[in-house]
């Protein structure tokens, strides 16, 4: 049988057409992650709902880590990888950002505030949950707002958004408080506990986390007038469009198909563990609007 060379042409033209092509044209974290079928995903240990870890395992829970799981799923139909293997790489206020940035981590998902800082060294998804920079005191303290914390010891968390805060504010109004920077959320609010520290600042629902698990939760209180209204997202290393949009795409699925609240009573309206507290922390009109209208605005251009 002789084969008509245009018509074998054709045949070969659309074989080519109907064979996924997609592997030869990945790049960046894609193709990182298609050709090692493994994603490294940054965790925090003590950033309650977010990112934490409660028990033996070692394995990450939360909010945010749902989230990221959300993500994992969406890659592997995207790269056709059913067996994707997930690593998990611990991450703290001070080396999460270089670990996106130098590939020892393909994505974070956390408790990081998107700003505009930030912004020229990663890039972030859109926003997956928005809060604001208050005080975490004792219920019956004199210290219930900024101006009362003259003079007094504030303890934050180091490489945070809190911390820039409290010290451009210290150093601007002359309060001459005394800027404790502890290690993480558990560590900063030991401080305040032992009473080393009058009052906590950080993002309110963090606080309302530490509260939770506190010894005398009802002994707490989270006050102060917000000093900041930050958005969270998760970090994707910078320049890498086609991994971000894989990542945008998936967290706006799981908004538009509802299944993101319930994935927030989970974390946030429900015992978690790992003492059963809840944090009876309901979702925000802000963060509402920002679940119906995604964006990855920096939570300094919001402000603004």
């Amino acid at each position: 049988m002789r084969i008509v060379p245009h018509i074998l042409g054709a045949a070969i033209a659309a074989a080519l057409i109907s064979t996924p092509v997609f592997a030869a044209e990945l790049t960046g974290t894609l193709k990182k992650i298609k050709e090692s079928g493994v994603i490294t995903l940054g965790h925090r240990d003590a950033s309650i709902p977010f990112s934490y870890i409660a028990d033996a395992s070692g394995k990450p829970m939360g909010y945010s880590h749902d989230l990221q799981l959300k993500v994992v799923e969406a890659l592997k139909k995207e790269l056709d990888v059913p067996n994707l293997q997930v690593k998990y790489n611990l991450v703290t206020s001070q080396t999460r950002i270089p670990l996106v940035q130098n590939g020892t981590v393909d994505l974070e998902c956390g408790s990081t505030t998107n700003n505009v800082e930030r912004q020229q060294q990663v890039d972030f998804s859109v926003g997956i949950f928005e809060v604001g920079t208050r005080l975490l005191a004792k219920k019956d303290s004199a210290y219930k707002d900024f101006d009362d914390l003259k003079g007094k010891n504030v303890v934050t968390t180091a490489g945070t958004t809190s911390e820039r805060i409290l010290k451009a504010m210290n150093a601007d109004k002359q309060m001459g408080m005394n800027v404790i920077s502890a290690k993480d959320h558990g560590e900063s609010f030991q401080m305040l506990e032992s009473g080393r520290a009058v009052a906590f600042m950080m993002d309110d629902v963090l606080l309302a986390g530490e509260m939770a698990k506190a010894k005398k939760p009802a002994d707490w209180a989270v006050t102060g007038t917000p000093q900041s209204y930050e958005i969270y997202g998760c970090m994707v290393r910078k320049g890498d469009e086609s991994f971000k949009k894989v990542v945008d795409d998936a967290i706006k699925a799981t908004y538009a198909s509802g299944e993101i609240n319930k994935i927030y009573d989970k974390w946030f309206q429900q015992p978690v563990p790992p003492k059963g507290v809840n944090l009876q922390f309901p979702m925000s009109n802000e963060l509402k609007a920002l679940i119906a209208t995604p964006t990855d605005k920096a939570a300094d251009d919001k402000k603004s």
